[in-house]
């Protein structure tokens, strides 16, 4: 028994040694047996050339494999980012942040302006230096408006550049800021000085309003900034405006007209301009002043034509754009850059607005005191625009004969005293009065606004955005309620949808909403007549069908019918033939009885009584005419 059990170990041992999966193979499969439930705690001894034993031996844990796998992926991202990192420029700061940033950026499309959104939340990181932060800091100004996140960094790059947003929306200082901060960087690099009669920078607006407007925010920067600015516009006095200019400037505001003359007379030099802004571009280009900024530009674009000349930036500043201007900008400023906002042409989103729709039999001026009325018992600041001259006078009477406080802002009244007005309008000392007033006050005034109100509704939309820009601006409440009357339904109900789905309203005019409206029912008209044509078509179509399927079931019955006929018509003539025939016998008997005597006299009695017969007949006729003609007569001669 001993040799015999050595021998059968020694056999199991060689076993063992030589096949060792099955020695494996079967301490697992006795290990599954008698634990049935049992998990293995080193997964990396189940060999790869089997399956696993049970459900229950499976682990959560990653395999080797899987693990080289993992890591290899992880080696391919981490030799992408560094080859990324390397051909991007360096940064500062490494986070992942920005890369996350970055890949949102790239799958929406839109890397600009997500970054802006993202990135740009104070003026400090707009590239202005300490100086004109001074300026941001007084003002308590923090987060930069769209306009100005894109408008600073593109004007201190030194691009030309179409800056539009809508109104209130801070484009003052989006290109004032940066045009201050180039003039003092021309100073430190250029050792550029001021001098007299020579600005470097020139601020052109369309009316004195706005030149005061923009002059106030250049002193205002100035106080920080060390730099000097004057103003020469229409209204004012010359000889005040020429001292201000022989003493040493940098920039210059005013309107074209004034500007044009102060060149004429010497009192300004190109010599040294620079940088040229066109503040309210589209309405210089609309109302008339072309030709004058043509004339100021032409030397300063031969300057730049010619060999080693000196060029210059140019800045255009607009709250509206349309195709037209556009075309014209693009055709006088070759190259330009337009920068446009996701505002431009659409309603303010902190502005409500009213439609109120007029019948022929209401009184307007009643329905303007209504409106009014809860508006300036709550205290609000109120614009009443109106078209034309006569309707803002009639406004004014009105309102005064009714005891409300107004005063006038149009084209007959004196430049001092819109001035004035404004100031009365501005002030906070009692009871503010309603400012009635022309289109003239609609573009370029900043104004603390709190309900706008159209008399007259305007006859396009871009006037309809410039009126509404007097409220609601930077971000604040306001109220726009607009007066329709008949004739202007037509383009209230067109802007009234167009601002219910935040759409554009550019290029809406009267003229175009009834053209369009025009076009829309010449095509419903040519789908109706085009539906009939089908229609009729199908039918013609069934019914040639109908009759050919026809045409031969008629041919089989009128081929019988013909047959029929025919047979009764064949015996008749038979008949008839027989008849002839018989009385033609009868009459050959008769006349070889009678003698020829009494067969003349016969014809002859005949023949007299066929003309006696014919006679009597016409006799009879006439004689029944004479007969009525003559009792009438009578009757007529006994009436008498």
């Amino acid at each position: 028994m001993g040799g015999s059990g050595t021998a059968a170990r020694r056999s199991l041992l060689t076993l063992s040694l030589s096949c060792p999966n099955l020695f494996t193979l079967s301490r697992l499969s006795s290990s599954a047996k008698r634990f049935p439930l049992l998990k293995l705690s080193k997964p990396t001894r189940v060999l790869l050339g089997f399956r696993p034993l049970c459900t229950t031996t499976t682990t959560t844990t990653p395999t080797e494999p899987d693990q080289i796998k993992h890591s290899m992926l992880l080696e391919r991202l981490r030799f992408r980012h560094l080859k990324d990192s390397a051909s991007k420029p360096p940064l500062t700061t490494t986070t992942p942040k920005p890369l996350n940033a970055v890949q949102t950026e790239t799958e929406d499309g839109f890397k600009n302006k997500n970054k802006k959104k993202k990135v740009v939340e104070h003026f400090e990181e707009l590239g202005l230096t300490e100086e004109v932060m001074g300026v941001v800091k007084e003002m308590g100004i923090e987060v930069p408006t769209e306009i100005q996140c894109i408008g600073i960094p593109a004007v201190l790059e030194g691009k030309s550049v179409v800056l539009g947003s809508h109104t209130g929306s801070g484009k003052t200082f989006a290109y004032m800021l940066p045009l201050v901060q180039l003039l003092r960087q021309d100073e430190a690099l250029c050792g550029m000085q001021m001098r007299p009669r020579r600005p470097r920078a020139v601020v052109l607006c369309p009316t004195r309003e706005l030149s005061e407007q923009v002059f106030r925010v250049a002193k205002s920067i100035s106080h920080h900034a060390r730099f000097r600015s004057t103003m020469v516009s229409g209204g004012g006095r010359v000889r005040p405006q020429e001292d201000s200019l022989n003493s040493p400037i940098d920039m210059v505001v005013g309107t074209p007209g004034r500007v044009l003359q102060h060149i004429e007379e010497g009192n300004i030099v190109y010599g040294d301009i620079k940088y040229v802004v066109l503040d309210e571009a589209d309405t210089m280009f609309d109302r008339g002043f072309g030709p004058d900024i043509r004339k100021f530009l032409g030397p300063l674009k031969n300057r730049a034509s010619k060999p080693g000349g000196e060029g210059f930036q140019t800045v255009l500043v607009t709250a509206t754009m349309t195709r037209a201007v556009q075309k014209l900008v693009d055709e006088e400023f070759q190259g330009i850059v337009h920068l446009r906002t996701s505002t431009l042409h659409k309603k303010v989103a902190s502005a409500r607005h009213d439609f109120i729709k007029l019948s022929g039999s209401e009184n307007k001026l009643e329905a303007l005191l209504q409106v009014l009325g809860p508006s300036l018992s709550k205290g609000n600041r109120v614009m009443v625009f109106c078209n034309t001259l006569n309707s803002s006078r009639a406004v004014d009477h009105f309102l005064g004969e009714n005891q409300i406080s107004t005063v006038n802002y149009h084209g007959e009244v004196p430049a001092e005293q819109r001035v004035e007005n404004l100031k009365r309008f501005k002030s906070d000392d009692g009871d503010c009065p309603s400012l009635v007033c022309t289109d003239l006050a609609a573009r370029g005034l900043d104004l603390d606004v709190d309900h706008v109100i159209m008399f007259d509704f305007p006859s396009n939309s871009i006037d309809y955005l410039h009126r509404t820009g007097r409220t609601a601006r930077m971000g604040a409440k306001g109220k726009v309620t607009s007066l329709v009357a008949k004739r202007d339904l037509v383009l209230a109900t067109r802007i009234e949808e167009a601002l219910r789905k935040n759409e554009s309203l550019e290029s809406l005019t009267v003229d175009n909403v009834r053209r369009d409206i025009a076009r829309s029912r010449i095509t419903e008209q040519k789908r109706t007549i085009v539906k009939s044509v089908k229609i009729s078509n199908q039918k013609n179509k069934i019914t040639r069908k109908a009759k050919e399927e026809s045409a031969p079931n008629l041919k089989n019955k009128v081929t019988r019918k013909g047959k029929e006929a025919s047979t009764p018509a064949k015996s008749s003539k038979r008949a008839v033939q027989v008849s002839k025939s018989v009385k033609s016998s009868s009459s050959a008997n008769t006349s070889r009885k009678a003698p020829s005597t009494s067969s003349g006299k016969k014809q002859t009695a005949i023949k007299k009584s066929r003309s006696v017969k014919s006679a009597a007949s016409k006799l009879s006729v006439v004689g029944f005419r004479g007969r009525a003609s003559w009792s009438n007569k009578k009757e007529s001669l006994r009436s008498s």
